[in-house]
């Protein structure tokens, strides 16, 4: 009896320290590798969900054009170009994704309403749908309820003076709590690996 009472005792500890930990680290998280300017920054398809109740911009600088980027943000997908992250991980949560490590001219085709799918098979997250397409400049995603965006992905590219790219990953979102909170840190670490996965990528084709 004392025996259980310690393993619960230990997971009870454990869990908490967990959650304060996840709770002291989230505002580092929300805006990893983003400036203050960026983050007051207005972006394509800010308009769409203009009051979030979530906000958070990661980033990094790619050392190359815009064009040169944009490319392989449009072949983003399950059954296209992956979301270069973490292949370790996607297989751990059942849902296996290759990666692509070049440009495919047959998925440069996408379009405002397309479908982005996040797993190659069901079950599967909620795809995300086009909402807006700037070329060289930004790919809109997001999930809309009742004919309303509630969930943007927004991947917006913005030249800087030395021929080098903030590459910027932006999410607004009214999807908060619970669930939502428990995945959070998972959901950093995937997309942390994308934009460092695309910047390896870009970068080792230059």
């Amino acid at each position: 009896m004392k025996k259980n009472q310690k393993i619960l005792g230990f997971c009870v500890l454990f869990v908490a320290l967990l959650v304060v930990t996840v709770i002291l680290l989230t505002p580092w998280m929300d805006r990893w590798g983003a400036t203050d300017a960026e983050l007051n920054a207005v972006f394509p398809g800010d308009e769409l969900v203009p009051a979030p109740a979530s906000f958070v911009n990661h980033a990094v600088t790619i050392n190359t054009s815009p064009e040169q980027i944009y490319p392989w943000l449009i072949q983003l997908g399950a059954g296209k170009g992956g979301f270069y992250s973490f292949t370790a991980i996607e297989k751990l949560i059942n849902c296996p994704i290759t990666n692509a490590d070049r440009i495919h001219d047959e998925w440069q085709d996408l379009q405002v309403g397309d479908v982005v799918k996040m797993c190659p098979s069901e079950p599967a997250p909620p795809p995300y749908l086009v909402a807006q397409i700037q070329p060289n400049k930004a790919l809109v995603l997001g999930h809309m309820e009742n004919d309303e965006w509630v969930d943007l992905w927004q991947f917006v590219l913005v030249p800087q003076p030395d021929g080098s790219t903030r590459f910027i990953l932006r999410t607004r979102t009214m999807m908060t709590g619970g669930f939502w909170d428990i995945i959070h840190p998972g959901v950093f670490i995937m997309e942390r690996g994308l934009l460092l996965g695309v910047k390896q990528r870009v970068e080792a084709y230059q």
